[in-house]
């Protein structure tokens, strides 16, 4: 039984619930893929999933804390993936809006992110969503095991909170987990919507930058809905499996 400050356990129970809700919704790549929460005021010191067990298996008290700043932590029996250490460390460590970090290569994010052009466009309210708020990271250097690659992602995302990844996936940062995983949903979703449009053949319907921009700010005054988005989640999951939270 971990005893942990209630505030950090929750966070725990959260990020636990996140993974298994990705793996509910089919996004796994195998036992690939990382999410990370931070538990230390400063960010550095964070929660990510353990080593090469699918998301769908995960329990609040298999998460392992690690410290960004600890160069030592990859000579650790319970050491993270390599990938996920590369990439989230230097996220935790550089991006103070990296509280949560959800990595993953989700279906149609990922077509999305193999096509020369990736841009996702504004032809609908949810791609609006994302409309001057995504970075875009095109110089994909092979699986993320060096240092430098995830210095260069956290260099990219700058001041955004989500970044597609040419050639790779996506990576999305938030506040809390249920702002996170809201914003995974809902880019995963524009990002379908974006591949189902181009495999129409018809030319898309691009709103004027006036008009994207108002819509994305429009999303901004349902913030209270990516918690209850989550809520109403976390409920399904407790009806299904509730295992996630041991």
């Amino acid at each position: 039984m971990l005893t942990q400050p209630p505030a950090e356990m929750q966070i725990r129970i959260d990020l636990a619930a996140c993974l298994r809700l990705a793996a509910r919704e089919g996004w796994c790549e195998g036992v690939a893929n990382h999410f990370s929460a931070a538990t230390s005021d400063d960010g550095r010191r964070f929660l990510v999933n353990p080593r090469w067990v699918h998301f769908s298996r995960v329990r609040a008290s298999d998460l392992i804390e690690v410290d960004a700043d600890d160069p030592a932590t990859m000579d650790r029996p319970d050491a993270p993936d390599p990938s996920a250490w590369a990439i989230h460390s230097a996220l935790h460590r550089h991006l103070p809006q990296a509280r949560v970090a959800l990595h993953m290569h989700p279906p149609y994010a990922t077509a999305l992110a193999a096509l020369k052009d990736p841009t996702l466009r504004p032809i609908d309210q949810t791609t609006a969503r994302f409309y001057n708020r995504l970075a875009y990271d095109l110089s994909f250097g092979g699986i993320a095991h060096g240092a430098e690659e995830g210095e260069r992602i956290a260099q990219t995302i700058g001041r955004h909170r989500a970044v597609l990844m040419g050639n790779h996936g996506v990576t999305v940062l938030g506040d809390t987990v249920a702002e996170a995983w809201d914003a995974l949903y809902h880019l995963e979703r524009a990002a379908r919507t974006m591949i189902l449009a181009y495999s129409s053949g018809q030319p898309l319907a691009v709103m004027d930058d006036a008009l994207a921009e108002a819509t994305a700010a429009g999303w901004e005054v349902y913030k209270e809905a990516e918690v209850a988005h989550f809520t109403e989640m976390c409920r399904i999951l407790d009806a299904e499996d509730p295992s996630y939270a041991e």
